[in-house]
């Protein structure tokens, strides 16, 4: 069982490592330390917890109900919580595999598809799913459950950190909110976005607040039934439009998750509306064309400042119309009104590109969070803040269009790990600004990248320029036919798992370089076609400086 600290007395307790934050990231690192032998016998560890992790602890699932907070781990992310023994005791009827990713642009329609088979040519041993959906909640109950199993940890949840000072030792000092004290040789910050581990050790952020809100709710939609005319549900889908992505994500054949980005105001009045109202729109959002959705979007915004918002069948009529005035069949796929009675026995041509169509918004789960960008300067603390380290939300809040914001945490908690046992093995002071280093030299690079991109991705989508449009559309569907460069784009990702190796014919190095001599060659047509495009050209290379 895990071991609580008492709350009374008023001794300075002394340990080695010192966690603040139990939520997934913090409650890796502390099972991850655990599972090293040498850590074990070695280091006394606590983890401190606002919360209420009892809640957590004891969470069911209940049939079909799913969070609205949910999580996808990909193969590397798994391949780490096996090694650590977490993964087993995840609830497995709870969770899905993302087995193929459908993206597409919103205004042109220009599409890429990735695919967990497509990764089995380029790779040594066949990778059936690219991740794993599922609940956080069911992830962070089988993290607690592993440390059950080991009592060198101690857990002080329900308790807030009042103050964080630093001993004439040089060693960090943290006061509760019960009055207790316990002073550490490493100080973890797995704190949040607003970490005060990160304010004591005097690190600063960069970063900005995007003019975005994301909204999040559990989908009940018509089942997918495997037939030889369409797979089940385990395609993640994400349109980008021009207020932000929507992205589908399938949790059963029958429950998917929803996140779409989109602007605040817009946000709001979604989520003031009635759910028949936000349903309507997620389907017609992922089918309806652009120059309608803008139009809806405008609509519901306009009505709610007169305070008459639109009713359900108000705008199912007006999206019928919208359709019908596009061409687009009652019967097709990309019709949003098709009537439920026939939304059985064999799908229309192109179901498999689109999501099904979503019934109803299961109760209590439609909410929105700010979306946000923040990157510490560093992950390590110096001076009046040395013996820190911050990991997970702490250290970087990334956009979630690509769902690694929990990925990037589990690697910090794997490299921060890797880095205390070595440190341990060779006789170091773990908390030491020497034996830290090689933590912030593994991931700090790594994460920005992934930064990098979804903030570019994010602007660059947002635009409804007409030559921004036809670069990025030229850009995507040359990508969609170069295998080796998406599959190397999966890889980075997480796709590939860290026991799952390259072919030996198929390096990581030659992988690579076949993509970029492929993507060179797609640069080298579309310079091309720019040069004929003449002033048009020139837009683009303006506007992309304004996005810089």
């Amino acid at each position: 069982m895990l071991r609580f600290l008492t709350t009374s007395g008023d001794n300075t307790e002394s340990v080695d490592i010192a966690i603040v934050g139990g939520g997934p990231a913090g409650l890796a690192l502390a099972c991850a330390l655990s599972s090293s032998q040498a850590i074990r016998e070695s280091l006394k560890i606590t983890l401190i917890e606002g919360g209420d992790l009892s809640k957590v602890r004891t969470w069911q699932g209940h049939g079909d109900i799913y969070s609205n907070r949910v999580s996808s781990i990909t193969n590397a992310s798994r391949q780490f919580l096996e090694d650590i023994n977490v993964w087993e005791k995840v609830e497995s009827e709870r969770t899905t595999p993302i087995e193929e990713m459908q993206v597409w642009d919103g205004i042109s329609d220009a599409r890429i598809v990735f695919a967990a088979n497509e990764l089995s040519s380029v790779s040594s041993q066949p990778i059936q799913e690219m991740a794993r959906l599922t609940e956080n909640l069911n992830l962070q109950r089988a993290l607690l459950q592993c440390l059950e199993a080991y009592p060198g940890v101690s857990l002080l949840d329900k308790t807030k950190v009042d103050a964080i000072n630093q001993m004439d030792n040089g060693w960090p000092v943290l006061s509760l909110a019960n009055g207790r004290k316990i002073q550490t040789r490493l100080l973890v910050g797995a704190d949040g976005f607003n970490s005060p581990v990160r304010s004591f050790a005097n690190i600063s952020s960069f970063g900005w607040s995007y003019d975005t809100q994301a909204i999040v709710a559990t989908l009940s939609h018509i089942p997918r039934i495997t037939t030889e005319y369409q797979g089940p549900n385990t395609t993640a889908y994400q349109r980008f439009l021009k207020t932000g992505p929507i992205a589908f994500l399938p949790l059963s054949p029958t429950a998917s998750s929803l996140v779409w980005s989109t602007t605040p105001s817009l946000a709001k009045v979604l989520l003031q509306s009635e759910t028949g109202v936000l349903a309507a729109m997620i389907n017609a959002a992922f089918r309806l064309p652009y120059i309608s959705l803008d139009y809806l979007q405008d609509a519901i915004l306009q009505s709610h400042s007169q305070g008459t918002p639109l009713t359900t069948p108000a705008i199912l009529d007006e999206i019928r119309w919208r359709e019908k005035s596009h061409g687009i069949d009652i019967q097709s796929a990309h019709s949003s009104c098709q009537p439920v009675d026939e939304l059985v026995g064999i799908p229309p041509a192109e179901a498999d590109l689109l999501p099904p169509l979503v019934l109803s918004i299961q109760e209590g789960t439609a909410a929105s969070f700010p979306v946000r960008f923040n990157h510490a300067e560093a992950y390590i603390g110096e001076g009046e803040g040395a013996r820190t380290a911050l990991l997970g939300d702490a250290a970087h809040t990334v956009h979630p269009l690509a769902g690694q914001g929990l990925n990037l945490g589990l690697a910090d908690a794997q490299s921060l790990a890797r880095c205390i046992e070595t440190a341990v093995l060779r006789g170091g002071d773990i908390g030491s600004y020497t034996a830290l280093m090689p933590y912030p030299q593994e991931r700090y690079f790594e994460n920005h990248k992934i930064m990098a991109v979804t903030d570019k991705l994010h602007k660059i989508y947002r635009s409804d320029l007409g030559p921004v449009v036809w670069a990025r559309t030229v850009g995507v569907e040359v990508l969609n036919e170069l295998l080796p460069l998406k599959a190397a784009m999966m890889f980075q990702a997480g796709a590939q798992s860290t026991n799952n190796h390259f072919s030996k014919d198929m390096s990581a190095f030659k992988l690579l370089t076949l993509g970029v001599e492929f993507a060179s060659s797609g640069m080298d047509l579309a310079k091309s076609l720019l040069k004929n495009l003449g002033g048009a050209a020139n837009s683009v290379f303006q506007y992309s400086n304004k996005l810089k």
